[in-house]
């Protein structure tokens, strides 16, 4: 059927890595067996306080006389919904002091269609004939990110430092030195924390990018679907920054609402008028369900209590759970690493050395009903001429699963590393 797709059908219906990423977490829940283990996706934990507060609100929305006809049954405006949108620019300004109103927010079908309009908003081809990159300063990035160009691909990458901490441990850091903005670059990105590694970029490496930025005229892409201040599944101390020359994403996905598919951007006003407008093109409204369950929430500063007092110290606790089964199940003589857990749901284990490719440990661990996903998806933009064997030494390993789920999952990925390195050994 390739042939007779155009390149931008081609770009997306032939495979990528974040849909066999969501075609494995969909099969899993959905259709997997007792024994399925679900490492792979960026599913949020149910939360039992969480869970209880959104029945709260539909049992709310259900008495209010009115409320459910309006929230199912009427499309909001493609910006979004006009109360939530006021919500929300009170809360930012009153919480953080800054100077927004709703003309600077618009709403989307989740964070990755946002992703989807902005990026090919800025970048790409150009009437003149030119073509423009998005820059990403560290890598490795999100996944879902690199096969959302509608023609040929539009991602720069920066090779990161990297620094090993301690005996199994180590950080990703941006190499500054080497990030060159040049005159094809329409903008830059970056996620925080980032997703795979759960990095978070220090305030300083913020106003860094954001000047460099400011100094070329270009917007920074802050993808804060994990940051403050909701869900703020941050683990370490950051301040929440916006000005008009930066567009932040957010999201209701990791506070425990994917199902609803509510993305959130702030922008300048003509950026934030043109993604309304792209989402009346797409889908000529947003969904009203994440909306209407959390204006109240916003507008009460309730979701700010929830993400500091609920969310943020559940995955500190799961994070800490997770790495401390590392250290159970690997054996000292393996040459395992993992990023600093500074926020998001992730652990990234690197293996240095590995003698198999981290897609053939994927397949190795599917086969015995453990899901991960190969860090090789998360290196893109980068030039790939240039060898880097880390790249195929990496795994994303999601924590947000029950305790026993995650435990046995680990267990099983330190059985078959290990297996890896020892059949090396052997045939060597």
């Amino acid at each position: 059927m390739s042939d007779q797709l155009s390149e931008f059908g081609q770009r997306l219906c032939v495979g990528s890595g974040i849909e066999e990423l969501m075609d494995d977490l969909g099969n899993a829940l959905a259709l997997g067996g007792p024994n399925i283990r679900m490492l792979g996706g960026g599913q949020p934990a149910h939360i039992p306080e969480v869970n209880a507060l959104w029945r709260k609100r539909m049992e709310e929305i259900l008495s209010t006389p009115g409320e459910l006809e309006k929230t199912l049954s009427n499309y909001d405006p493609p910006r979004g919904n006009p109360k939530f949108l006021e919500a929300l620019a009170e809360l930012f300004n009153q919480s953080f002091g800054w100077d927004i109103s709703p003309k600077n927010i618009a709403i989307t079908a989740g964070g990755q269609t946002a992703f989807f309009f902005l990026f090919n908003a800025l970048a790409g081809k150009f009437p003149d004939g030119s073509s423009k990159k998005i820059l990403l300063p560290l890598v490795p990035e999100y996944i879902g990110y690199a096969n959302q160009s509608v023609g040929s691909d539009i991602f720069r990458a920066v090779k990161p430092k990297s620094e090993k901490i301690g005996d199994n441990d180590f950080k990703y850091r941006v190499d500054f030195d080497n990030l060159h903005v040049d005159d094809d670059i329409a903008a830059i990105c970056v996620s925080r924390p980032t997703n795979p590694t759960g990095n978070v970029l220090t305030d300083n490496e913020m106003s860094r990018l954001a000047t460099i930025a400011n100094e070329h005229g270009i917007p920074l892409i802050i993808d804060n679907a994990y940051g403050a201040p909701f869900p703020n599944i941050i683990f370490t101390e950051t301040t929440p920054v916006w000005n008009e020359n930066i567009i932040l994403t957010l999201s209701l996905s990791k506070i425990g609402l994917p199902g609803t598919r509510t993305g959130i951007v702030v922008a300048r006003e003509d950026i934030a008028a043109g993604v309304a407008s792209m989402s009346a093109i797409v889908g000529l409204a947003n969904g009203n369900v994440g909306q209407t369950l959390m204006e109240p929430l916003v507008r009460s500063g309730e979701i700010l209590s929830l993400s500091n007092e609920i969310v943020k110290p559940f995955y500190i606790k799961k994070s800490q759970q997770a790495r401390e089964w590392v250290e159970e199940f690997f054996d000292d003589s393996l040459p395992y690493r993992v990023h600093a857990r500074e926020g998001a749901l992730f652990l990234w284990m690197w293996f240095e050395g590995l003698p198999i490719s981290s897609a053939e440990l994927y397949e190795r661990l599917k086969k015995r009903e453990v899901l991960i996903i190969s860090g090789h998806y998360f290196f893109f933009g980068l030039d790939d001429a240039v060898p880097w064997q880390h790249r195929n030494e990496c795994i994303r390993v999601t924590y947000t699963m029950d305790e026993h789920t995650v435990r046995e999952g680990i267990r099983i990925i330190a059985e078959e590393v290990a297996k890896a390195y020892t059949q090396s050994t052997t045939n060597s």
